[in-house]
């Protein structure tokens, strides 16, 4: 039985992408589910959260691969037969370059910070994977919830009739200081951020169908 593909994409960047790429992974690592790290973005952020996390001298717990965007499916195929879940990490955009990660996945996760400008990233990501027929989640993240903007960014997001998860990621220095450790906010003890990450990575496993 092969693996389920996740891919984390929006256009803008600074949405929280690959902080919640690696959350994710390690909550998922943490359940016992073997692991896998694709990173798409030139950039490279994930792939210097992971090898931070090798130079710790600890197992890291997942494996890590990268590739060009046309080089996705061929490493998506390979990833997912040897892990119950692999993370894709995108560029912050949209283009035909997306198509390949989309296509190969069973859920596209797509972060919204809690701005304005945010949601209208996010439509185009929305009508690319609808395109391409893949399950949407959106995900809101870095907010302050009961905020007006807060409300008004939810609000523009049903809206649109697309699923959106019940948890709401906040706005916390943790998961900015973790991922310069090369860990996930799971790994810095109990806080506010742990069940908001457990939660979310039900969601995730429910709405890709690995629950």
């Amino acid at each position: 039985m092969s693996g389920h593909v996740i891919t984390v994409a929006q256009q803008k960047g600074g949405s929280g992408k690959t902080t919640i790429a690696l959350n994710l992974a390690v909550a998922f690592h943490r359940r016992g589910l073997t692991v896998a790290l694709l990173d798409t973005d030139p950039q490279g952020s994930l792939g210097r959260w992971f090898m931070t996390r090798v130079e710790s001298g600890e197992d890291p717990g997942m494996e890590f691969s990268t590739a060009s965007a046309w080089g996705v499916s061929y490493e998506c195929d390979k990833l997912k037969r040897q892990a119950d879940v692999v993370l894709v990490d995108t560029p912050p955009k949209v283009d035909a370059d997306l198509r390949p990660a989309l296509r190969a996945s069973d859920l596209v996760l797509v972060p919204v910070a809690t701005s304005q400008v945010d949601v209208w990233a996010t439509e185009s990501v929305l009508d690319l994977a609808g395109r391409e027929g893949r399950e949407t989640l959106v995900v809101l993240n870095r907010a302050r919830p009961g905020t007006r903007i807060a409300i008004e960014v939810a609000q523009t997001i049903a809206d649109l009739g697309v699923a959106r998860a019940q948890t709401i990621l906040g706005n916390r220095v943790v998961y900015a200081e973790a991922l310069g450790q090369g860990k996930g906010v799971l790994e810095r003890g109990k806080g506010a951020w742990a069940p908001e990450i457990e939660a979310l990575a039900d969601e995730v496993l429910a709405a890709a169908g690995a629950g």
